[in-house]
């Protein structure tokens, strides 16, 4: 059996001139739990080019969606940056990942933290029902450089807590904080900044990092990456991973592309 299933475009949404989503068909034999990564890419030369990305869309969705970058020069996104509904996507029928849910500890509260296209896993764990049932509060945070990059800011502000089934939950216990660097907006400033000025706590109306009560989960840049890390690791916070839960998870494989 092939490695990869080939999934037809169904959508293309760009967002700015540097980021894209999509949808594609789904393979009824593909499994994976939310907050998953899988291999996707294009053929090129006949030999699959596959980049790592987090699955947008939830595990229990028909369709697959994808947040990606642009990158002119690069080997995939300057190609995948131009399909077209119809086109042909490879998609690889492993998914696998350390964002999930089962490998954070019990607590009230779950804090996702993310940059740029590292929104993406936290799309399909904030619409798995399981979340809400396991934490009592869920924060999603979201930090860009330009407004016009916070991507799916309608849909979680308007669309998800209208949903038939999840809108009850999502307006008791989701509470999203986007927050931009480069322009002026109504939240400014790094994710670690916020963090460190107490800003994003007095926001939110909840009490500051606390290892008894909040567990964590971080995708985006390494950079963003490997300071929080360093800052929960001084506060108490220890790492889970596949095989061991803990305090917080980072999803490594994810990279800018």
């Amino acid at each position: 059996m092939s490695a990869f299933n080939e999934e037809r475009v169904l959508t293309v949404h760009h967002w700015t001139d540097r980021l894209f989503s999509f949808t594609t068909t789904r393979d009824p034999s593909l499994r994976f739990s939310n907050g998953h990564f899988t291999m996707i890419g294009l053929r090129v030369n006949d030999k699959p080019l596959l980049r790592a990305y987090s699955i947008v869309s939830a595990n229990y969705e028909e369709h697959l969606e994808f947040l990606s970058i642009k990158v002119e020069d690069g080997p995939l996104t300057s190609r995948l940056q131009h399909i077209k509904v119809g086109d042909s996507i490879v998609v690889g029928r492993k998914p696998t990942g350390t964002l999930l849910i089962d490998y954070l500890l019990p607590a009230k509260r779950l804090y996702m933290f993310s940059s740029g296209t590292g929104l993406a896993p936290f799309l399909s764990v904030i619409r798995d029902p399981d979340t809400y049932e396991k934490f009592e509060e869920v924060i999603l945070v979201h930090g860009v450089r330009e407004v016009a990059e916070l991507a799916y800011h309608d849909y979680l502000t308007q669309t998800l807590p209208a949903h038939e089934l999840l809108g009850e939950m999502v307006s008791k216990q989701l509470k999203y904080y986007p927050t931009v660097t480069r322009e002026a907006y109504k939240n400014t400033g790094r994710i670690t900044t916020l963090i460190e000025n107490g800003k994003l706590f007095s926001d939110l109306g909840v009490p500051t990092l606390d290892r008894e009560q909040d567990r964590i989960m971080i995708c985006g840049s390494p950079g963003m990456l490997r300071d929080l890390k360093t800052m929960l690791e001084a506060r108490g916070f220890n790492e889970g991973n596949t095989s061991k839960p803990g305090d917080f998870v980072i999803e490594r494989a994810f990279a800018e592309q």
